[in-house]
């Protein structure tokens, strides 16, 4: 029997009290798409059209207006304490070391202290963190603080991740190499990954399937199927066979969200 998927967004509505009485504002407008378990999916839309909401409702931390949203075939129904959720900013603890931070989710479900230093060591080895254990969150770069927020939703092996543009923050040259990390340990681990990012080339060089939304109401325009060979280039995508043709069928419908971009007249000129 197969399974159910991993994660199942139906016929999503979601709408927010709009400020000083203006109603009801519509951010999400019949929504659906679903993920396989093991697959990497990524999310790219216009700002503000309701990206991160997605992974808030997968999370149950927001309950849609209508609409089922479940995991492995079952509702979300509250908090949803089986999915990790790595959000924009590393949010580390500052008064923790990065191996306290690694296993607070461990301590925190009752794992045994000879299971947690092992799963710990294990997962700090696996992000390129070793020997910076007994460092604190100000002593480490931007890039090891993402790998430990990282590592520290990983440690629990949670079957669903939830990804909110965890590298936007960083400077180009670590982006790319956190794009290979996670792109290794995805390929190691196997999680199912629901990735939201602004940038279509990350979208294609790390996902399966890439969804594309169009402005509020926010609607699915397309569901993008990802048949690069893995590994992927991350560092020269553009070398990649056939990466150029996925690329511009999804900035060709992308492209059309995007507000007018025509520069304003200067100085009375038409």
């Amino acid at each position: 029997m197969s399974l159910p998927p991993a994660m199942d967004f139906r016929n999503i509505v979601h709408e927010f009290r709009a400020p000083a009485g203006g109603g009801r504002l519509r951010v999400l407008d019949d929504i659906s798409f679903s993920a396989e378990p093991g697959t990497f999916t990524a999310v790219i839309g216009p700002s503000g059209c309701g990206k991160s909401t997605l992974l808030q409702l997968m999370a149950g931390l927001l309950r849609p207006t209508a609409g089922s949203v479940l995991h492995g075939g079952q509702a979300v129904s509250g908090v949803n304490q089986r999915v990790g959720f790595v959000p924009q900013q590393a949010q580390l603890f500052p008064w923790k070391t990065l191996r306290e931070n690694i296993e607070l989710p461990l301590l925190l479900r009752g794992t045994a202290p000879a299971e947690r230093a092992s799963r710990v060591a294990e997962i700090i080895a696996a992000v390129g963190l070793a020997g910076f254990e007994n460092h604190y969150p100000h002593q480490l770069s931007g890039g090891m603080q993402k790998r430990g927020s990282i590592a520290r939703t990983l440690v629990y092996t949670p079957d669903v991740i939830l990804m909110d543009e965890p590298f936007g923050a960083l400077d180009a040259q670590t982006r790319m190499i956190m794009q290979n990390d996670l792109q290794a340990i995805s390929m190691q681990r196997r999680p199912t990954v629901l990735f939201i990012t602004h940038d279509i080339t990350e979208a294609i060089t790390l996902a399966d399937t890439v969804i594309v939304l169009s402005q509020r109401p926010t609607r699915v325009l397309a569901a993008v199927p990802i048949t690069l060979e893995r590994p992927r280039n991350v560092f020269e995508p553009f070398r990649m066979a056939g990466y150029e043709a996925i690329y511009d069928r999804i900035w060709s419908i992308f492209r059309s969200e995007l507000p007018d971009l025509r520069p304003a007249s200067i100085g009375g000129a038409v």
